[in-house]
């Protein structure tokens, strides 16, 4: 009798499993909202959050929205992730985060990256130890991250005295950093405007007339999206430059110094995990980055006909041969 109690329990339960199994509730889809004033590359974010257990088409939907270089479409695709009740949004450069944070004081905001002014004293935040609202993440001082680029510009060709800048325009800023180390270096700036992606012929036929000795590629999104189109540009024209990012010397650009991409993305998505699990941004501090590198792309040097002093490559994080 106890064999046949036994087989009827079993029997019972192999019918029960698949009632079970279908009985289990789906997997939650976080949707993360995503504003940038152009595209950039996503690819690092979805990594990072892949490694915290969020799989792109499983438990995360990632909802972009891009202004296509148009700031002012800004706080209408805000407004349009809020109303799309995204858990999260993950806002990249100053104009994005304002227009998030003047969208909506509930839904929670991840910086990515703020690289301006004006952060507390605009009240998007009460202080980076504790934000005091709905918007969190990683801040980056850009000003004095670009002023940083341009003296190690200029330890590079110690000889330059006019040095371009391109200037995305656009209120973006006012380079007061900047400006000040060329003041000290005696040397000039010459700003050239590239409001618009159809702006750089023009931009680098003035920098031709203007007979410049390098350019500084600044803290900008779309300078990032971009930047294959100004290696090339800078090769035709043979003008040095330094850009932010460590990708776009290893892509061919001369030189770069700046946060480590992918460091930033996990910084970033550990911000958006925490938020996901219950904490609130408000009680969790702004943090800024910590990991720098220098990278020297030699080949291109050398395609330029220019010496790297010996002090600048011995300090460099990578030298590309």
């Amino acid at each position: 009798m106890r064999l046949i109690g036994l087989a009827v329990v079993l029997t019972l339960s192999l019918f029960a499993a698949p009632r079970a199994a279908e009985a289990q509730p789906a997997a939650k889809v976080w949707r993360i909202g995503y504003l940038t004033p152009a595209e950039i590359p996503r690819a690092p974010l979805i990594e990072a959050l892949r490694e915290l257990g969020y799989v792109e088409g499983q438990t995360l939907r990632l909802e972009v929205r891009s202004a296509e270089n148009d700031l002012g479409r800004l706080p209408q695709l805000a407004v349009a992730l809020v109303h799309g009740k995204v858990d999260v949004i993950v806002a990249v450069s100053p104009p994005a985060i304002r227009a998030a944070s003047q969208a909506t004081r509930a839904t929670p905001i991840v910086m990515a990256f703020w690289g301006g002014e004006g952060l507390i004293e605009s009240g998007i935040v009460a202080s980076f130890a504790r934000p005091g609202a709905n918007v969190t993440g990683v801040y980056m001082l850009a000003a004095e991250l670009d002023a940083k680029r341009l003296e190690l510009l200029l330890e590079a060709m110690p000889n330059a005295k006019r040095v371009a800048v391109l200037n995305p325009g656009l209120g973006w800023g006012a380079f007061t950093e900047v400006r000040r180390v060329a003041q000290a270096a005696k040397i000039q700036l010459h700003m050239t405007n590239v409001p618009s992606s159809t702006g750089y012929e023009p931009a680098f036929e003035a920098m031709a007339k203007e007979q410049v000795d390098a350019l500084l590629v600044p803290s900008f999104p779309r300078f990032y999206r971009e930047h294959q189109r100004i290696i090339e540009m800078t090769a035709r024209r043979r003008i040095a430059a330094m850009y932010e990012w460590g990708e776009i010397a290893r892509a061919g650009g001369l030189m770069a110094y700046g946060p480590v991409f992918a460091e930033l993305n996990r910084r970033v998505a550990s911000y958006v995990d925490k938020i996901l699990r219950g904490t609130k941004p408000a009680d969790l501090p702004i943090e800024q980055p910590t990991k720098f590198e220098l990278v020297i792309n030699l080949k291109t040097a050398n395609a330029l006909g220019l010496t790297i002093p010996q002090t600048l490559l011995l300090r460099a994080d990578e030298v590309i041969q």
